[in-house]
């Protein structure tokens, strides 16, 4: 099987989970992103499967390598691993099902304890289109993403509304935390939302320089 040449030349790698309950529309976001596709059809994931897709920011060519987690309960065991290394997720319900609303806060902290670094997060509430069977209100999600300091957006993988705007977004932020190194929690004006930004390779390079501060003291004292 021949490469494709043009994936492999970019700039920046950044991998993005996406989590949540079966049936939210997590593979057909993706699909919609990375392809322009939507199927009325479309299987559940089964373990992990992943898609990628290249966009340029401030004339840098990043590669975004997206996680489709399955969200069945008897796949938690093998998906788990796979939060290691992300450098973002999106936290994904269905604004129809209240069940999938009310499982966002163990989602959310399933990915605290098994991703490597504070990884940006954002949630989107999918199927926007369904306006009329809505079961969440824009309140109350608002109101959740604001408690775990995450933007909030909602989408239709149908319609493709917001789609890649959620996507671009949360690749944007992951570019600009890694570019000013800048640890703390970064304002989202857009959104008027706070999100933790530290990037794998931000996280790594303060240990470095703990280390090296350490090592100094030692020498000096």
């Amino acid at each position: 099987m021949q490469r494709n040449q043009e994936e492999d030349v970019y700039d920046f790698l950044f991998k993005i989970v996406l989590i949540g309950d079966s049936g939210v529309g997590k593979s057909c976001l993706i699909s919609r992103f990375t392809k322009d596709q939507f199927s009325m059809e479309q299987q559940p994931t089964i373990g992990v499967e992943f898609s990628t897709k290249t966009i340029k920011i401030s004339d840098k060519i990043i590669k975004a390598q997206i996680w489709d987690t399955a969200g069945q309960e008897r796949y938690r065991a093998i998906t788990s691993a796979y939060y290691r290394g992300a450098a973002g997720a999106l936290i994904v319900f269905d604004i129809t099902k209240q069940t999938s609303f009310e499982n966002l806060a163990k989602w959310y902290k399933e990915l605290q304890e098994h991703s490597d670094v504070q990884i940006v997060t954002m949630l989107i509430g999918n199927k926007c289109d369904l306006a009329d069977q809505r079961n969440i209100s824009k309140d109350a999600a608002s109101k959740f993403a604001q408690e775990y300091d995450m933007a909030y957006l909602e989408t239709s993988a149908l319609h493709s509304t917001n789609v890649e705007q959620a996507f671009h977004q949360i690749i944007k932020y992951i570019y600009d935390s890694t570019i000013s190194g800048n640890t703390q929690r970064k304002s989202i004006a857009k959104f008027g939302k706070n999100i933790q930004t530290l990037s794998l390779e931000n996280k790594l390079k303060n240990k470095d320089q703990k280390q090296e501060s350490e090592d100094n003291k030692k020498s000096c004292c």
